[in-house]
């Protein structure tokens, strides 16, 4: 089983603490690791050979990418960010989903062009720090904070 697999099996178990909403075609999660203040991940729901957007039939599809809009939005407007980062990659784990990173103006500190540049930039090993894992009550607050926001818009 993949990681997504895990953590969605977690999320149908109860035992997932990042959950926040689950939509029509996906779960909503806030990520474990929170050096972009809440960066926050949308798992498509289901895995096996739909591992790329075109794999998807065109009404499946647009729904996700509506549902990852709505998604992105409530994050923007939860946690103030300036911009929206989208990333759908898939190499790591081959399981369609979104990964959503509300930009502020230096939140890269002096790395990539003057501070400005896409997450990437940012070294890994201070973006996925254990220092970045938000506790119990910032998570809860993170969490109540995002899932008000998708009920505005959903």
């Amino acid at each position: 089983m993949c990681l997504i697999c895990d953590r969605i099996k977690m999320i149908k178990d109860g035992t997932n603490p990042y959950f926040v909403k689950e939509l029509e075609t996906g779960y909503v999660v806030i990520g474990d690791n929170q050096h972009f203040r809440g960066y926050t991940l949308f798992l498509y729901k289901h895995h096996g050979d739909k591992t790329e957007l075109f794999h998807l039939a065109p009404t499946e599809r647009a729904k996700f990418l509506e549902e990852m809009t709505i998604v992105a939005e409530a994050v923007s407007k939860a946690f103030g960010a300036e911009k929206i980062n989208y990333e759908l990659l898939g190499m790591g784990e081959a399981h369609l989903h979104w990964h959503l990173f509300p930009r502020v103006s230096g939140d890269i500190e002096n790395y990539g062009n003057n501070g400005r540049g896409p997450v990437w930039w940012y070294p890994m090993e201070k973006m996925y720090s254990d220092d970045n894992r938000p506790g119990e009550e910032q998570l809860a607050d993170m969490k109540c904070r995002l899932l008000e926001e998708l009920k505005k818009l959903i």
